[in-house]
C-alpha cells in the first residue's frame, strides 16, 4: 500500500467525524443547546487523529518528500495546504473555546460555535479532495519505490514513537461511537482496517 493510500483512507474517517459535526451543530440549533460530551469527543478526534497524527505526517515527512524532488512551498502545493492546516487549527481552537458556554446554552456561544463547525467543515472537505485527487496524485507521479518505502517507514515512527501504541484504534473507536451515538454512517470499513496511525500491521 503506498503511503498516500494511508492518508486517503484516513480522510474517510476524518470525513464521518465532520458529518458528526454538522449533525452537533444542527442538534445544537434546534435545542439550544451543544451536546458537550459528542462536542469534546469530536474536537479530541479532530486534535488528535486529524491534526497530530494525519496532519502531522504530511507536514513532516510527506510535504517535505515532496519539496526534495522539486515542488516549491512557497506559492506551490504544500505551501497551500499548510496554510489550510493552519486555518483548520484556528476553527478547532474557536470551538474549543466556546464549549463550555454553548454547552450551557449562551447563544452567543452557540452561533460561534456553529460558525467555526461550519467554517471547518467546509474547509476540510475540500482540502481533502485537494489532497485525494491532486497533491497525491503529483506526489506519486515522482515518488520512487525507494521514497515511498522510506515514507511508510516514516509514517510507522510517527505511530510508534510519537502518538504511542493504541492511540490510533482508541480515536478510530471514538469516531465510531461518535457517529452510532449521532445517527451519522461509518466510514467504509477498509477505511477503519488501519490499526496504526501511518502502517498496517
Amino acid at each position: 500500500m503506498l503511503p498516500t493510500e494511508i492518508l486517503s483512507h484516513e480522510h474517510r474517517v476524518i470525513e464521518q467525524v465532520l458529518a458528526c459535526l454538522e449533525k452537533l451543530t444542527e442538534q445544537s440549533q434546534s435545542t439550544g443547546r451543544l451536546d458537550k460530551q459528542s462536542a469534546q469527543d469530536a474536537i479530541a478526534f479532530l486534535r488528535v487523529f486529524a491534526d497530530q497524527c494525519h496532519h502531522g505526517k504530511e507536514e513532516v515527512h510527506l510535504f517535505p518528500a515532496m519539496e526534495a524532488k522539486g515542488f516549491p512551498r512557497q506559492g506551490g502545493p504544500t505551501g497551500v495546504m499548510l496554510a489550510e492546516h493552519d486555518e483548520g487549527r484556528a476553527h478547532v481552537r474557536a470551538m474549543a473555546e466556546s464549549l463550555e458556554a454553548a454547552a450551557s446554552g449562551d447563544r452567543a456561544a452557540l452561533q460561534q460555535f456553529a460558525e467555526h463547525a461550519a467554517g471547518y467543515v467546509a474547509l476540510l472537505q475540500q482540502h481533502i479532495q485537494k489532497e485525494d485527487n491532486i497533491l497525491y496524485v503529483m506526489a506519486n507521479r515522482v515518488f520512487s519505490e525507494e521514497d515511498q518505502r522510506r515514507l511508510l517507514d516514516a509514517f510507522g515512527r510517527v505511530e510508534a514513537e510519537e502518538m504511542g501504541a493504541g492511540t490510533h484504534e482508541a480515536y478510530l473507536r471514538l469516531a465510531n461511537e461518535l457517529a452510532d451515538r449521532l445517527g451519522v454512517p461509518r466510514a467504509a470499513a477498509e477505511a477503519a482496517a488501519h490499526h496504526t496511525c501511518g502502517r498496517r500491521h
